[in-house]
């Protein structure tokens, strides 16, 4: 294997330059004001954390964690998510606080990946976590939280598509009862949203016309309120029925919200099914052809750290937003450059001090020998130029 150059980067990780950086800096400020108006506050979590702890109990499977050994010989991990460190610290040093915990964050997450084009190894995540109510309501409002947070990220052109772990459980298990390797097959192919494989796993498995037409009327349930009423008829099983309940009750909520235009109820969406345990939702951008936004409930996590308390939450893929989605902010105003000669320096960077605290950026330099102000070279990079050279009043150029 060659040696890498000088310049080169491991695959998945990448560079953000100033105008990249300045852009999501942007969407993190707008994302994390408009989640304290909602009531959550922000925390941080180290970078890494034990593999025995937050490494097993994160959604990302093992072969995508990132793994480190300590001089101690215990294994850690970079965090793949945020959600299950949040979990951690809910379950130990906010244990003694009052519930529900309104907690948002923003940071950087790490999986490993196949070096495939456009994977990233390195990403975003802006979201959310609303631990200790395990309410419709609960639900209802991060996902309307997740909708105000996009178009605080300027996102003008979405939609939300809504589903329910519980109601593809209770209809697994009642057309299907006891066979647990057939009903995670078909859970894999609804997954990865390949319906056609969902069809063909569904003629394999040996049922009557009666069960075969149950399971394949699961694709036809996406749409609005009414998909709700039309699910109801495909199974009677408690667990579908209740999760129907709840999801409707959410719904109706989000109607309250002002939002369910933005919204469709999509009963094949399945999320993570190792992890959530309710309710799971995506958004979608208009301008990319991938989730911007996903979340959902995950009651049984928090148990894994002793403390058995319900959750419910979702993190924006921030990058994806910088990368996919024109930037609505108007250009940032330009420094002003200050050049001065050695005799005027104190006055000069007086004159950058004031401006700095009028909230106007300023850059000095020092002025060539020749007394030329060297501004010559740096069009466009200063909206105006003092010169602090000679004895004469301060010149302004641009």
């Amino acid at each position: 294997m060659s040696k890498p150059k000088g310049f080169e980067k491991p695959v998945g990780v990448r560079d953000y330059l100033p105008r990249a950086t300045k852009r999501l800096r942007r969407i993190e400020r707008g994302v994390l004001d408009c989640m304290a108006r909602w009531g959550y506050e922000t925390i941080k979590t180290p970078t890494i954390e034990y593999y025995d702890t937050v490494g097993i109990a994160s959604s990302t499977s093992d072969r995508k964690l990132f793994k480190l050994l300590n001089n101690r010989g215990q294994t850690l991990v970079l965090r793949s998510d945020l959600t299950a460190p949040i979990a951690r610290v809910a379950s130990s040093l906010l244990r003694e606080e009052p519930l529900p915990l309104r907690l948002s964050y923003h940071a950087n997450v790490f999986r490993a990946i196949e070096e495939e084009a456009g994977r990233e190894a390195e990403f975003f995540q802006t979201g959310v976590e609303l631990i200790g109510d395990r309410s419709p309501e609960a639900d209802a409002e991060v996902v309307a939280l997740a909708i105000a947070s996009l178009q605080a990220a300027g996102v003008k052109t979405f939609k939300f598509a809504l589903g329910h772990v519980g109601f593809l459980n209770g209809l697994f298990d009642e057309a299907l009862p006891g066979r647990s390797e057939d009903q995670k097959a078909l859970k894999e192919r609804l997954l990865h949203r390949d319906y056609v494989g969902f069809r063909e796993a569904a003629e394999s498995l040996g049922l009557n016309r009666e069960q075969q037409e149950e399971l394949e009327g699961i694709l036809r349930l996406r749409g609005g309120r009414e998909v709700c009423d039309q699910a109801a008829g495909l199974s009677r099983h408690p667990l579908a029925l209740e999760s129907l309940r709840h999801l409707c009750s959410v719904w109706e909520a989000l109607d309250d919200y002002g939002v369910s235009e933005h919204v469709l109820i999509d009963l094949t969406m399945i999320g993570d099914f190792s992890y959530y345990t309710g309710m799971v939702f995506e958004g979608y951008a208009a301008e990319l052809g991938f989730p911007v936004c996903s979340g959902g409930r995950y009651d049984n996590l928090l148990r894994q750290f002793g403390r058995d308390v319900p959750a419910t939450g979702f993190a924006l893929k921030t990058n994806r937003i910088l990368d996919g989605v024109e930037d609505p902010s108007p250009e940032e105003e330009l420094p002003v450059l200050i050049v001065y000669d050695a005799a005027r320096r104190a006055e000069a960077l007086a004159e950058a001090g004031r401006l700095r605290t009028e909230g106007q950026a300023a850059v000095t330099r020092l002025a060539n020998e020749t007394g030329e102000s060297a501004e010559a070279g740096d069009g466009g990079r200063y909206a105006r130029v003092l010169l602090f050279t000679g004895e004469n009043a301060p010149a302004s150029r641009g």
